[in-house]
Formats: structure tokens, C-alpha cells, sequence
């Protein structure tokens, strides 16, 4: 599985984004997906993460209310909208996907260990 994320950018705080993540999976219908981030010189942190299903998702609890993950099946696509970005939000973004077959549609994934495979990643700079 590969996966080819996009959308990163410089945005003022304040400001929204749109990421992307696009992934060559055969069957993406029943993978689940997640983005994590990492600031320099911290570790990697959960993001949001959506069930295969696309029913249920979940957030870092710093970021509720401000981004939203969703997907695409018939287009193996994955987004994180980003509204209201603040200069603490400065990161590399990484989609990561795991395949679920064997799990209910409602099963999401928060911890880095659990997926099994990662894009490349892509900078998002908040300037305030």
C-alpha cells in the first residue's frame, strides 16, 4: 500500500488547510486510516483516525471542533480539514492506513504502532 499525501502549505493562523492523502490500496474500503503529526523535536502524536466504514472517527482531544477527517472509498482518498489553525499546529503530517477486514466498520485506530503503513508526509507551517 502506498500512500501520497497533499495539501500541506504555509497558512496564517487562523487559516484553514485541506490535506489529502490518496492511497494505491485494493481494498482501501476496508482499511483504516488515521493522521498523525510531528513537530521538531517531539514525538509523533495521533491526529484523527476514521473507521473503514467512514461511521466513526476520532480526534485528539486538543483538536475536537477545530479538524475533521472523512474519506472517500470510490476514491481511496482520506482528508483532514484544518479550520482555525494555530502556530502550535506547525508539523509534518503523516496518513497512515491498517488494513481492518477482520474488525467491525466502527473500529478506529489512535496509536502509531497499530498501523502498518505511512506516506511520506507533509509540512504544515501556521505563522502567526
Amino acid at each position: 500500500v502506498q500512500l501520497v499525501e497533499s495539501g500541506g502549505g504555509l497558512v496564517q493562523d487562523g487559516g484553514s488547510l485541506r490535506l489529502s492523502c490518496v492511497a494505491s490500496a485494493r481494498f482501501f474500503s476496508t482499511t483504516a486510516l488515521g493522521w498523525f503529526r510531528q513537530a521538531p523535536g517531539k514525538e509523533r502524536e495521533f491526529v484523527a483516525a476514521i473507521s473503514w466504514s467512514g461511521t466513526n472517527t476520532g480526534y485528539a482531544d486538543s483538536l475536537k471542533g477545530r479538524f475533521t477527517i472523512s474519506r472517500d472509498n470510490a476514491k481511496n482518498i482520506v482528508y483532514l480539514q484544518m479550520d482555525s489553525l494555530k502556530s502550535g499546529d506547525t508539523a509534518v503530517y503523516y496518513c497512515a492506513a491498517k488494513s481492518a477486514s477482520s474488525y467491525s466498520g466502527t473500529y478506529y485506530f489512535i496509536r502509531p504502532y497499530e498501523y502498518t503503513y505511512w506516506g511520506q508526509g507533509t509540512l504544515v507551517t501556521v505563522s502567526s
